[in-house]
């Protein structure tokens, strides 16, 4: 399947103009056995980074099928800088869609990352058969054993859908690695927290602060230590790059 229209965001990366009902529709559309492509969610931190020359989750970005806006602040900053808004399809509400909608009790199903709780939790919320995990060890994608193990389980029992959980921006380059490899069949997705929410194990912000942008906001007040650095440092360039691109505007 071709990528769906895409446009630049903020002058970074060409996203697909979809909205999460859209991509989740489009992603269960791909046949099980068609040859294995991925799905990536572009976040404030994430387009730091792709703003990076070189930075090797530019090239996981590039090579992947589709490539959506996971945030609505990305979409306001486009609105702000370009005059044109954005589609939000976030990787939370996509893998939402997909289970709720899309996968069958039957469906064999792969997740990367998480452990053996998030596991049973999912096959119990979904009533899974065919749901199957592998955990690998801490800075695992700079362990070629390890990848290689990861590579070996796929390949033993294909899946539909791989849900690779491992973060940013091990995820990605994992899902470029299983694209690059020979004879691998399937769907992948980069989705961060997303079973996580999925099964309570974390709560996600109120509707009312998803749709305010501040989904951001509840999650650092809900976990400080882990995420103030991700927002507080490591997203905050993305308004200098919102900036740069409304000077570019306007000649």
């Amino acid at each position: 399947m071709e990528r769906p229209p895409e446009r630049a965001m903020l002058g970074v990366i060409p996203l697909a103009l979809l909205d999460a009902g859209q991509a989740a529709a489009l992603i269960a559309a791909r046949p099980a056995g068609a040859p294995f492509a991925y799905v990536v969610t572009a976040n404030a931190q994430h387009l730091v980074l792709l703003d990076r020359p070189g930075h090797p989750l530019r090239a996981a970005y590039e090579a992947a099928w589709l490539r959506l806006n996971d945030s609505r602040i990305l979409a306001r900053l486009s609105r702000l800088a370009t005059g044109e808004g954005f589609p939000v399809a976030t990787g939370s509400d996509v893998t939402r869609l997909l289970f709720e909608r899309y996968i069958a009790p039957d469906d064999p199903i792969a997740v990367v990352g998480g452990d053996a709780a998030l596991a049973e939790a999912l096959r119990a919320r979904f009533g899974l058969n065919a749901l199957r995990l592998h955990a690998p060890p801490m800075g695992w994608m700079e362990k070629p054993e390890a990848v290689e193990a990861a590579i070996a389980f796929l390949r033993a029992a294909p899946a539909r859908f791989v849900f690779v959980v491992t973060g940013a921006p091990q995820s990605e380059r994992f899902l470029q690695r299983l694209a690059a490899t020979e004879g691998l069949t399937g769907t992948g997705l980069a989705v961060g927290s997303a079973l996580r929410f999925l099964v309570g194990e974390v709560a996600r912000a109120p509707g009312w602060m998803q749709r305010a942008g501040l989904e951001w906001l509840y999650r650092l007040l809900s976990e400080p230590r882990r995420l103030w650095r991700r927002y507080a440092v490591e997203s905050s360039p993305v308004l200098a790059i919102a900036w740069r691109e409304w000077r570019r505007g306007r000649g």
